[in-house]
């Protein structure tokens, strides 16, 4: 009877651990490419941030979500958007897409404002969205 007890509370403690890191990962969907991307790069300075922004283009979908949402949604990727996406209906999904291939002519600090989304940096200041 021990024993079983003792197996419930494990199995129980496995899967709550379980369902913690599915729970942290789908809050930061980032979190596996940058630990992928960026192994052994040190936090600090903007590594992690600079470290993304070269890897733009190699985002899992998750990831490439977030970062394109931001593109699209945000003031910092505004002129971006309408320089490289002029005629795209929005709301269709076209101007995701139109952002996601011409992301190598995206600007500095449009590309910026995704690495920070992408490494989870709260976006603050003027500059920012």
């Amino acid at each position: 009877m021990a024993g079983m007890r003792f197996g419930l509370a494990m199995v129980t403690a496995l899967l709550l651990s379980g369902s913690v890191a599915v729970a942290e990962q789908a809050g930061k969907p980032c979190a596996g490419d940058i630990k992928k991307l960026c192994a052994g790069i040190a936090p600090g300075d903007g590594r992690i941030k600079a470290c993304i922004k070269s890897h733009l283009s190699e985002l899992s979908p998750a990831c490439e979500d977030r970062v394109l949402t931001v593109a699209v949604a945000g003031k910092v990727c505004a002129a971006d958007v309408a320089s490289l996406c002029a005629g795209v209906v929005r709301g269709t999904g076209g101007v995701r897409s139109c952002v996601k291939a011409h992301l190598a002519e995206v600007k500095d600090p449009c590309k910026d404002a995704m690495s920070r989304a992408a490494s989870g940096r709260k976006l603050l200041g003027r500059g920012d969205l």
